[in-house]
């Protein structure tokens, strides 16, 4: 039996891997009393004593927690953006590359991929990799995703908005307009680019779902680039990866009057990878659930490999 221990389990993200957890026999889920939920002590005896310690924290608090663990024995699982490019972390994607599934098993130290960028990565990674896409491109990025990615306040917000104005939802809406988004760093570093896109995100009025676009003009791209070719990559890299479906090329089917509706892959852990386009420009699309392939069913995922367990336990596709 493996000892679990969830710092931030009232969180949206700890919550969902908690409920997807509970029912394991394999697992013990050791959960610190609500009235020593602010002793450090307490806090600090916790964290020691679990087998493996998911973080479900804002970045700050994942780095305190870190910094509480003493024991040698204790592998962490950060749910946060705290650890994604830090040195002696493992990148919790286990399709980046046909290694990644042994670092991660082998790791002590996982830090749990953000959504967006798990779109983002899947689908430029084996486009470097197999030279369609200069490592030095220079790309741009757009994605909408439900309201739960922002948490619990963007959640209350939004769910009273719907309560108070349910004729007058709030439209889709950009936001990191700075162009400064935090997911930014880890989108460059795993994807095998020199430098990260440019990178625009929105919100849209539901609650889970998520799109992330990826626009290409052919002629900035390797020469034998065009929607063919790097939707052959594309399914010859993911072929037998259970979690990730390549859709046909330019799938007219997976359209409802030539829309594509976020919310397919919701409740699942499934991503699916699209290719749109012509001879002089390609759109990629990933849609995955945010709360799911996105944050908690990553984490669970994540977690099975870690603890050697069957790694899809627990997880629809």
């Amino acid at each position: 039996m493996t000892a679990i221990f969830i710092d931030g389990q009232a969180g949206t993200t700890g919550l969902r891997i908690r409920e997807q957890l509970a029912a394991r026999e394999d697992l013990i889920l050791v959960e610190i009393p609500q009235e020593s939920r602010k002793d450090p002590e307490a806090r600090r005896r916790y964290l020691n004593e679990a087998d493996v310690v998911i973080l479900c924290l804002p970045d700050d608090a994942a780095r305190e927690a870190v910094r509480l663990i003493s024991s040698h024995h204790v592998r962490v699982l950060d749910a946060s953006t705290a650890h994604r490019v830090a040195d002696g972390w493992v990148y919790g994607l286990p399709e980046l590359d046909a290694g990644q599934r042994a670092r991660i098993r082998g790791a002590a130290r996982v830090s749990n991929p953000g959504c967006y960028p798990t779109g983002f990565v899947l689908l430029v990674r084996p486009l470097v990799d197999a030279g369609l896409v200069p490592g030095n491109a220079r790309l741009s990025c757009h994605a909408v995703s439900g309201y739960s990615g922002g948490g619990r306040r963007l959640i209350e917000r939004y769910e009273a908005r719907s309560a108070a104005h349910p004729q007058a939802l709030w439209n889709v809406r950009p936001y990191g307009l700075d162009l400064g988004h935090k997911h930014r760093p880890e989108m460059a570093q795993y994807s095998g680019l020199d430098r990260a896109p440019v990178f625009s995100p929105m919100v849209g009025h539901f609650a889970q779902g998520m799109l992330t676009m990826l626009p290409l003009h052919t002629d900035t791209l390797g020469e034998s680039a065009n929607a063919e070719t790097v939707h052959a990559c594309l399914e010859a890299r993911y072929r037998d990866e259970p979690c990730i479906e390549v859709h046909p090329l330019r799938d007219e089917e997976a359209l409802d009057a030539g829309f594509l509706d976020p919310l397919c892959a919701n409740g699942t852990n499934r991503i699916d990878l699209f290719v749109y386009g012509s001879d002089d420009q390609i759109l990629l699309v990933a849609r995955l659930d945010n709360l799911g392939k996105g944050a908690s069913g990553a984490a669970v995922q994540n977690l099975n490999i870690m603890i050697d367990a069957e790694e899809l336990c627990g997880l629809a596709l």
